[in-house]
Formats: structure tokens, C-alpha cells, sequence
């Protein structure tokens, strides 16, 4: 009886232990652990990248940001109020992390309201669409003790992927004494025009929220100096010899450099041949300087990759067709070893070259994007001059070489400009230095990295490739600040199913063959057709001849058209299959895989017991 009675003590104390434990848990998760997450994405998506880490953690003087969300007129807008928690919660994360550098304040500006006014005046943005046509606020908007003000306009679902990197750089911007001074020489309208009224090309604008930028007269060598950080030169055309001088000076006394250039400018206003004596008008280079460098670049060679080709619309009806020189560079054709390249995803580009070193050179090319070896070289001209890309198919002989897009060249170079003197003239690099170069001035444009779309009445860019990372990354690196390099792409949570893009790939050249012959065929029956149809405008009616004719035309049209949607459906059927079989694996096999370990687990204990049993 007294041990039923311990036993039944026993058991109430242990449940009032459980139960104090209990309660001592939920209490110090709401004291200590509110807001820790665990973050088991692959990517690491909700975790912050160490470059954020780094900069709040080293933050110079006091940063406060307040975060103006309008949570009555989102009232009726689920996807709003369910990102801004998605901002708050890194927000509260960043400010955790700063060692009480970093304050946050949450306001909602009501209609009418000083804090409404003081939204606007720090720069935010208010959309119209809120509930009861109430306009919304959803922006950061930071500043420091000394006065200095920066916000972010208005946060964009649609861009989530970038929404660390955004909070991140505002705040860094905030703390930095002064941007680096970044001096660009270019032949194309990469700033925008005045007279023809363009805007900006979208890396431009983001470049001018990075850094103190400043566009070069390539009439006055003078501007090329010491006092820039990064020298850029974009799409460089018959410059002179005094301007080659002031570029290959300031490489020789340690300047930064990166050089954009292209054998096939398809951005270039320039009609080709109107450059007598010299390459097209859309190709740039600059010989005299890579060969003292030691690099070698030809502006007549455009480099084609059909494993990494893109698709692109020919206007009209027609469908989308691969291009075997628009490609996009994926993270195994990315160097994830330098710091520029480390942390992105992607990059397309459009006719680009490719860059060797010359032989017997003392310069090192350190490749950041590079061609799979299904690549292969052809004419400029050829590319050029091609109105349908399905012609660059022919005759497609990969040579199995990796080509490099963009490279990072290194050593200690020698001036182009031996016999020059002057009291500060150097014929060699006093210590190893070097130049960003990169094959393709296309990357920089819109088209090949965002889309622009509608959003509560406003035009907002969207990115869908990492050019624009990419040339911040290069001048970043550059100009000395990496602290916002391992932010840069980081989450872009995309993941392309590489197996089923490679399929589809071979399908496109297994099945394009068969598909053009009965395209052929078919635009050759509908002439045809069109010759025997009888004048709307006649009365005659066709005779008998002409009726068997028409009748026999028509027949191989729709014959035609059933062969091509045939080809269309073997095509598919091959990424349907690899679909199939990733859908077995995970809805079949792996719970089938399950169930025989517990069946089989099951028998070993059994069989166990069995045999304690007969002993």
C-alpha cells in the first residue's frame, strides 16, 4: 500500500515538474527567444548573409530607421500586410545584431496626419489602391545624428528577393563618410539623353545610388586622374592617343580599371561600315593597351554556346526560338572563388567576344564568366547579319573549350606608351595591379537583366538576372568596399531545373531539323494555295483542273500541320517523361523506400525475439 502511495506521489511531482518546465520554456522563449528562427532553406533565404552581419556590427555612429506602413488602407491587401511582417521581422533582426547602434520605430501614417507628412518628406512614395482609395506607405526611411537622410521609396513585393540587400545598403550608406568616386567614359548612352529625352539605362541608377559617379568627356584626358577610386570604360571607339595615354598612366600609377567591350554592340546607334578604315560600327576594343597588357582580344569573333542559349521572340505570331548568341551564364560558368562573382546566380549577355592571354606574357587571366564547352567562335559579320538565329544551327561545331566572357587580369603591366617622357610618365607598373575586363556591353542594358512592370499605378523594375550585381560588384571590389559583395544576389530564390533545360535543349536541336524542313514545305503549299485561289474581285469559276489542285494543296497543309504538331508533341513528351519520373521518385518511391526499412526493421525485432524466446 505505501509503495502505491509513493508511486502515486512520484507521479503528481513529476507532472508539476513538467508542468513548472513547461511554463519556464514559454516564458523564456517571450523574454529571450522572440524572433530566433531557424532557417532550414538550402539557400540559406532567411538567414542574413554575413556581408549584413559585418556592416551593422561595425556600424561607425547611430542609425534610426522607421518603417511607415499604412495598416489601415491595407486592410484589403493580404499580400502587403504579409510582407510587411516579412520586413518587420528583418528589420527587428538587424537591430538585434547592432550592438544598439541600430534603433527601429514602426509608424502608420493615417491619412491627414504629421507622420503621413513626415513620410513624404523623407522620400517615400504613396501608392494609390488602398482601401477606400486611401493611398499606402510601405518604405524605410533612415537617418543619422548628423543629418544625413536616405529612404526607400516603397517596398515591392515582387522584388523580395532583394529585399536584404536594400535594407542592407541604405543602412551602409547611411554610415559610410563618402561614396567612392567613380569616373565613366562611354560611347553609348548608358546615363540617358537629353535631346532624344531617354532615361537612364537601370544599372545606371543604381550605380548613382552607390557611388559619387561621374560621366567623362573623352575630349579631356584630364578628367582621368588620381582622384578617381574606379575608372570605367564602356564601348571605347577611336579615342586618341592622348586619351589611350591618360588610361594606360593611370593604370601604371595603380588606378582601378575595368573596360567594357564588345565585337557586336547590338545597343550601338552606329550603322556598321560607317567607321571607314576601322572595325564595324558596333565593335569596340582597345589593342594598343591589351596588347601591352598581355591579353588579346579580337573584335571580329562573337562567341555562340548552344548548352546555355536563350530564347527570344521574333515579334509578330511566331514562336519563341533559341538564339545561340544571347546566353545565360549560370552559377557553373560563374567563378564562386572571386568575391565579384561569388555570390551570384546568373548573368545573361548578347554577342559577346572572348578574351586570351597573348603567349609568352607575364599577365594572369583569373576567368569570372566563362562559356560551357559546347561553345564555338563565329564571324561578328555573321551574327550581325543574321535576321533568323535559327541559321546559326548550321554547320554548329563546338570545339570544347571554356571561352572567357569577363576576367580578371593580373600583373604588373607595361605602358603602351614606351617613348613617351614626362615628370610623371612610368614605363612600368611600380607593383602588380589589375583591370576587370569584360566582352559584352549588352549585359549593361535593360533588356538583358529586368522587366518593368505594372504595380498600384507605378512602372517598377524587377530583376531577373545579376547584371546589374555584377557591375556593382566590379567597381565594389574596385573602388575598395567588399562589405556588400556576400549580399548581392543572395536571395534569389529561383532554382532552374538544370536536367529539364538541358533536355530540352537536345530536343530543340534533335527536332529542329524535321521542324524547319516542314515549316519549308508548308510556307512553299500556302504560296502555292494562294496562286489558286481564284480573284475575289473575278467571277469565273475555277475549273476542274484547279479544283483538284486547290483540294490536293489544301490536304498537304493539313497534313503538314499535323506533322509539326507531332514534332511539337515528341518534343514535349520528353520533358513530360523526366516530369513523370521525378514525380514517381517523390510521391512512390521514397515513401515505398520508408515502408520496406519499417517492414524490414520490424522483421530483424521479431526474428530477435523469436530467438530469446527459444532459449
Amino acid at each position: 500500500m505505501r509503495t502505491l502511495v509513493r508511486r502515486s506521489f512520484l507521479l503528481r511531482l513529476g507532472l508539476l515538474a513538467l508542468l513548472a518546465a513547461f511554463v519556464g520554456v514559454i516564458f523564456a522563449n517571450a523574454m529571450w527567444l522572440r524572433g530566433v528562427r531557424v532557417d532550414l532553406t538550402s539557400d540559406h533565404l532567411y538567414s542574413l548573409s554575413p556581408g549584413t552581419q559585418k556592416i551593422i556590427e561595425g556600424l561607425h555612429r547611430p542609425v534610426h530607421l522607421t518603417l511607415y506602413f499604412s495598416r489601415h488602407a491595407t486592410r484589403d491587401l493580404p499580400q502587403l500586410r504579409s510582407y510587411e511582417q516579412r520586413v518587420r521581422e528583418l528589420l527587428q533582426e538587424m537591430v538585434s545584431r547592432s550592438h544598439g547602434r541600430l534603433h527601429l520605430s514602426v509608424v502608420d501614417p493615417v491619412p491627414y496626419s504629421d507622420d503621413e507628412d513626415r513620410a513624404l518628406g523623407g522620400g517615400l512614395t504613396a501608392m494609390p489602391g488602398g482601401s477606400n482609395g486611401e493611398r499606402v506607405f510601405f518604405g524605410l526611411a533612415g537617418r543619422t545624428a548628423s543629418g544625413t537622410e536616405l529612404s526607400i521609396p516603397f517596398f515591392d513585393p515582387g522584388q523580395e528577393a532583394f529585399l536584404e540587400y536594400n535594407i542592407t545598403r541604405l543602412v551602409y550608406e547611411l554610415d559610410a563618410p563618402s561614396k567612392p568616386r567613380i569616373g565613366i567614359l562611354s560611347t553609348l548612352p548608358i546615363d540617358g539623353s537629353a535631346i532624344s529625352g531617354t532615361p537612364p539605362w537601370a544599372v545606371m541608377r543604381q550605380l548613382h545610388q552607390l557611388f559619387d559617379v561621374h560621366m567623362l568627356d573623352p575630349n579631356d584626358p584630364s578628367q582621368i586622374n588620381d582622384k578617381l577610386s574606379v575608372l570605367m570604360i564602356v564601348h571605347p571607339k577611336n579615342l586618341s592617343d592622348d586619351e589611350l595615354y591618360a588610361i594606360d598612366q593611370y593604370v601604371m600609377h595603380g588606378g582601378h580599371l575595368a573596360v567594357f567591350v564588345d565585337p557586336d554592340a547590338e545597343m550601338d546607334a552606329l550603322p556598321v561600315g560607317s567607321l571607314a578604315g576601322t572595325v564595324a560600327g558596333s565593335s569596340s576594343d582597345l589593342p594598343r593597351l591589351f596588347r601591352a597588357w598581355g591579353v588579346e582580344f579580337d573584335p571580329n569573333r562573337v562567341v555562340l554556346d548552344r548548352s546555355l542559349s536563350l530564347s527570344i521572340s521574333l515579334g509578330g505570331n511566331s514562336a519563341p526560338v533559341r538564339d545561340f548568341a544571347v546566353l545565360g551564364l549560370g552559377a557553373q560558368e560563374l567563378n564562386h572563388r572571386d568575391v565579384i562573382t561569388a555570390s551570384l546566380q546568373n548573368i545573361d549577355v548578347s554577342s559577346s567576344g572572348y578574351f586570351e592571354l597573348v603567349r609568352h606574357t607575364n599577365s594572369r587571366l583569373f576567368p569570372l564568366v566563362q562559356t560551357s564547352g559546347e561553345a564555338m567562335p563565329v564571324s561578328a559579320d555573321r551574327v550581325r547579319d543574321t535576321a533568323d538565329p535559327t541559321e546559326l544551327y548550321k554547320d554548329y561545331r563546338p570545339t570544347g573549350e571554356h571561352y572567357v566572357i569577363a576576367a580578371r587580369l593580373r600583373g604588373q603591366f607595361q605602358s603602351a606608351f614606351p617613348n613617351r617622357t614626362g615628370p610623371h610618365h612610368l614605363d612600368r607598373m611600380r607593383e602588380p595591379g589589375q583591370v576587370i575586363l569584360v566582352a559584352d556591353t549588352d549585359l549593361l542594358s535593360d533588356r538583358l537583366w529586368v522587366r518593368r512592370t505594372p504595380f498600384l499605378g507605378e512602372q517598377l523594375l524587377s530583376a531577373f538576372a545579376n547584371n546589374g550585381d555584377f557591375v556593382a560588384n566590379i567597381l565594389d571590389n574596385l573602388g575598395g568596399s567588399s562589405a556588400l559583395l556576400s549580399v548581392r544576389g543572395h536571395a534569389i530564390s529561383q532554382r532552374p531545373f538544370t536536367r529539364v533545360q538541358g533536355l530540352r535543349r537536345a530536343a530543340d536541336v534533335k527536332f529542329h531539323n524535321r521542324e524547319k524542313a516542314l515549316e519549308d514545305e508548308l510556307a512553299a503549299t500556302e504560296q502555292e494555295l494562294a496562286k489558286l485561289q481564284p480573284d475575289k474581285g473575278g467571277t469565273a469559276a475555277p475549273d476542274n483542273k484547279v479544283k483538284q489542285q486547290l483540294e490536293k494543296a489544301l490536304k498537304r497543309k493539313l497534313s503538314i500541320r499535323r506533322q509539326l504538331r507531332e514534332v511539337q508533341h515528341q518534343l514535349d513528351a520528353e520533358i513530360d517523361t523526366l516530369g513523370t519520373r521525378v514525380k514517381a521518385f517523390n510521391i512512390l518511391l521514397m515513401p515505398l523506400l520508408v515502408m520496406l526499412f519499417g517492414m524490414l526493421y520490424g522483421w530483424l525485432r521479431q526474428r530477435r525475439s523469436g530467438k530469446r524466446d527459444a532459449t
